[in-house]
């Protein structure tokens, strides 16, 4: 069953704030300088990454 209009818009809204988040992520890691936090962020980073991926299969 296709997705309809409001379903594309929620995931293209959630797709949006993936990336602000992966964004985000990848630069607390660029500039933390504690191994541990910069080990986290990079984790939480590939997490959003994967949401993004998954919610762009949804529209494969």
């Amino acid at each position: 069953m296709p997705l309809t209009t409001k379903e594309l818009l929620g995931i293209e809204d959630q797709l949006n704030l993936e990336l602000v988040l992966i964004k985000k992520y990848k630069l607390y890691s660029t500039i933390c300088t504690d191994h541990q936090l910069k080990i986290k962020f990079e984790q939480v980073c590939a997490e959003h990454q994967n949401h993004y991926n998954r919610l762009l299969g949804q529209l494969n």
